[in-house]
C-alpha cells in the first residue's frame, strides 16, 4: 500500500510538473502588469488597464488579459503605469579641465530609480569631444541621447569664444551619429552675470547665429540657454523678444523657463505676452530645473495664468543631485503640487519630450514599441519642496517610482512588487542562487 501511495504521489508530482512546463510553453507574454491606472497620452489612454510585454516590446494593452497567459504577473493595482520617462536636460559627461565645469552625473546611478529610461545630455560635449562621450553612451544601461554643443570642445570656457563655434564640424558630427545626436545646444555665451562686454570679436548673437546655421544644415532643433542683456559697448540689446520671436524656429527649445534671469514672468507676477506668442509659433518651453534655474515665484503664477511648461526636465548634475533637484520624480512632484494634473505632468515627461527630440518611438505604450515603462505611486502626506532660491512650498502629494522596465526587463523595483514572498518560493526553485545579470 505504501509503495502504491508513493507511486501515485510521484505520478501526481510528474503530472503537475508537466502541466507547469506546458503552461510556460503556452504563455504569450513575458510580463503582465495587471490592474494599474495606465496614463499614455500618445494613445489617449487614461484608465485601469493591463499591459502585457513580450520579447522586450509592448504586446497588448487591454482591460482583461488572463494571468495564465504570462510567465510573470505583477499586480500594480493602485499604481500609475506610464511610458518610461524622458528627461531632455541632464549632464552625464564632462571633459573640461576647469573644476567649475566638471558637473556630470553617472546616468545609470540616478535615472532608473525615478522611472526615467531616456535622458538627453544638454550640450556637455561638442564636436571635439563627442566621440569620447560616445564611449560613455555605449556603456550605459540608460538610453542616452545628446544635444551637441556648438562650441567644439563642449561645455566650458569655449562657449564664450566665437572661434570655437565650428559649424562645419558640428554638422558633420551630427550627421555621423544620427542615432545619438538629436539637436544642438547653445549656452552661457556672455551671460547676464559676466563682467565682459560685447566687442567686435564677441557680438551679441554670435553663439545663437552659429548654432542656427548648424541646425538648418543638419535639419535638427536647437536648445537655447541664452540670456538677455541690455545695450552695451555700442551694441544693441540682446533681448528675449528677439530670441523668441525672430531667432528661434518652430520646434526649437527654450530651457530654464522659470529662471530669475529670463523675463518670462515680470516683477508683478504677470506672464510676458511674448512667450505666449512664441508658443503659438511652435517654440517649446522646457523646465531645466538645475541648481539655479527654477523659482516657485515664477512657476506658480505662470501656471495659474495658463502658461505651463511643454516639458519637465531636471538639468541634473553633481551640483544639484542632493538638492534641490534630487531626481525626475521630485521635480515632477513639484509641478503636481503647484497646480498641474497628474495627466499633464506625465505628458510633459513622456509624449511631449519624445516629440521635441523627434523620437516618436519613445514616450508611448503603443503595441510594438519598446517596453520602457514606469510604474509610479502618488503618495499622500505632508511634504516639502524647495526651489533654487531657497524658497519652499508645502504639498500633500509625492510621486515615487515603484518599478521601472527598460526594454521589457525589470531594472528597478523599490519594494519588490515583481518578487514572490520568500516563503512562497518552491523548494526546488533557484532561490538564493545568483540570477542571470540583467541590470
Amino acid at each position: 500500500m505504501k509503495k502504491f501511495i508513493s507511486v501515485l504521489f510521484n505520478l501526481f508530482v510528474f503530472v503537475s510538473m508537466v502541466s507547469a512546463v506546458r503552461a510556460q510553453v503556452n504563455t504569450k507574454y513575458d510580463i503582465l502588469l495587471k490592474g494599474g491606472h495606465v496614463i499614455d497620452p500618445a494613445n489617449n489612454i487614461n484608465s485601469i488597464m493591463n499591459v502585457a510585454v513580450a520579447d522586450g516590446k509592448i504586446a497588448r494593452i487591454d482591460t482583461s488579459i488572463p494571468a495564465s497567459e504570462a510567465k510573470k504577473v505583477i499586480d500594480v493595482s493602485g499604481y500609475y503605469v506610464t511610458p518610461g520617462l524622458i528627461d531632455i536636460h541632464v549632464h552625464c559627461f564632462h571633459n573640461s579641465p576647469v573644476k567649475s565645469y566638471q558637473i556630470s552625473v553617472i546616468a545609470d546611478h540616478h535615472h532608473f530609480s525615478s522611472g526615467v529610461t531616456t535622458v538627453v545630455d544638454a550640450g556637455t560635449s561638442g564636436a571635439d569631444t563627442f566621440e569620447s562621450f560616445k564611449e560613455v553612451i555605449d556603456r550605459s544601461k540608460v538610453r542616452i541621447l545628446a544635444f551637441l554643443n556648438i562650441a567644439a570642445p563642449g561645455m566650458g570656457p569655449a562657449e564664450m569664444e566665437p572661434p570655437e563655434f565650428n559649424v562645419k564640424r558640428a554638422v558633420e558630427t551630427a550627421k555621423k551619429y544620427p542615432d545619438n545626436i538629436v539637436g544642438f545646444k547653445t549656452a552661457h555665451y556672455f551671460e547676464i552675470s559676466t563682467k565682459r562686454r560685447f566687442d567686435a570679436a564677441h557680438p551679441p548673437w554670435a553663439s545663437v547665429d552659429s548654432v542656427l546655421v548648424a541646425a538648418r544644415l543638419a535639419g535638427l532643433p536647437v536648445m537655447y540657454d541664452a540670456h538677455p542683456k541690455p545695450p552695451e559697448g555700442g551694441y544693441p540689446a540682446r533681448s528675449l523678444r528677439e530670441l523668441l520671436l525672430e531667432k528661434m524656429r518652430p520646434g526649437d527649445i527654450f530651457t530654464h523657463i522659470f529662471y530669475r534671469g529670463f523675463p518670462v514672468v515680470d516683477k508683478n507676477g504677470m506672464v510676458n505676452p511674448d512667450v505666449f506668442k512664441a508658443r503659438e509659433r511652435g517654440v517649446v518651453f522646457d523646465i531645466g530645473h538645475g541648481q539655479a534655474a527654477f523659482a516657485f515665484k515664477y512657476a506658480i503664477p505662470a501656471i495659474k495664468q495658463g502658461f505651463p511648461p511643454n516639458s519637465i526636465s531636471t538639468d541634473l548634475h553633481i551640483g544639484n543631485v542632493n538638492g534641490p533637484v534630487l531626481n525626475m520624480a521630485n521635480v515632477m512632484s513639484k509641478f503636481l503640487n503647484i497646480g498641474m494634473t497628474i495627466e499633464d505632468v506625465i505628458q510633459c515627461s513622456t509624449t511631449n519630450p519624445a516629440k521635441t527630440i523627434n523620437r516618436p518611438e519613445l514616450g508611448n505604450l503603443s503595441v510594438g514599441s519598446t517596453a520602457d515603462i514606469a510604474v509610479l505611486k502618488v503618495l499622500t502626506g505632508d511634504f516639502g519642496y524647495t526651489d533654487c532660491g531657497r524658497g519652499k512650498i508645502k504639498g500633500d502629494k509625492k510621486i515615487q517610482c515603484a518599478l521601472t522596465l527598460f526594454g521589457g526587463k525589470v531594472v528597478f523595483d523599490i519594494s519588490g512588487i515583481s518578487y514572490p514572498l520568500w516563503q512562497d518560493i518552491p523548494k526546488d526553485d533557484r532561490y538564493w542562487q545568483r540570477p542571470p545579470q540583467e541590470w
